[in-house]
């Protein structure tokens, strides 16, 4: 196998090695990374919250709601009694019972209206509940996903290495250094050629360029340095 063979190869490897390496940058980045869980937790937590407020506000108002009642029940009973014969004190129990009927109505329509809302709230509490353990479902199992390729792409990357280590231990380490350096600077060091046209610059080689590198010799393109290769 000529040396430019072997360079070509070793590009090969390294650039199987790049787009894996890339991946497993990603995959790294989103394991753990558990935002939507996050953002629908937190968007319930408030939920939660409003709906603590407002039964917070519920209790005390069917509190005073029964102590109405209680109320309105006791003059009631004090008017149909038959124990109170005065017009004067009848028309006062019953003025008493109508403003403690007028505010009780009041409180009811105000509890009335927290019903509705607490309902409300808790409907879509219920819904988040049921997306978020949906989303958690999803993630649980991406992360899994996620954890297997990891492991994957680290034990592929391993062999890769060892290929190009073997590889380019076979190649003399001048020449290695000279692809190295071009890698670096040119993102790729070695170009196919096709039809008399370098594919790293894009443009035709001399007659004897093409000469030297079909005859299997290192020879590097005059116009972007890089090693040509015809397969």
């Amino acid at each position: 196998m000529s040396v430019v063979r072997q360079l070509y190869e070793l590009q090969e490897i390294d650039l199987e090695i790049d787009d894996q390496e890339r991946r497993l940058e990603q995959v790294v980045g989103r394991l753990g990374k558990d935002d939507a869980v996050v953002a629908v937790r937190e968007k319930m937590g408030a939920e939660k919250e409003k709906l603590a407020g407002l039964q917070h506000q519920q209790r005390p108002l069917e509190g005073e709601i029964d102590d109405l009642t209680s109320k309105i029940k006791d003059v009631d009973d004090q008017l149909y009694s038959g124990r109170i014969n005065n017009p004067k004190e009848l028309s006062s129990l019953q003025h008493e019972v109508e403003l403690l009927k007028a505010k009780r109505d009041e409180l009811e329509t105000k509890d009335l209206d927290i019903m509705d809302r607490v309902e409300s709230v808790e409907a879509g509490v219920a819904a988040l509940s049921r997306e978020l353990e949906e989303i958690t479902a999803a993630w649980q199992h991406e992360q899994e996903q996620l954890r297997q390729e990891k492991a994957a792409l680290e034990g592929s990357l391993n062999g890769l290495k060892q290929q190009r280590q073997a590889l380019s231990a076979e190649v003399d380490a001048k020449v290695v250094a000279l692809y190295d350096g071009l890698r670096k600077s040119k993102g790729f060091a070695v170009a196919r050629v096709e039809q008399g046209i370098c594919r790293g610059c894009r443009i035709s080689l001399p007659s004897s360029e093409l000469q030297q590198a079909r005859s299997g010799a290192l020879v590097q393109c005059g116009s972007c340095s890089r090693i040509l290769y015809l397969p």
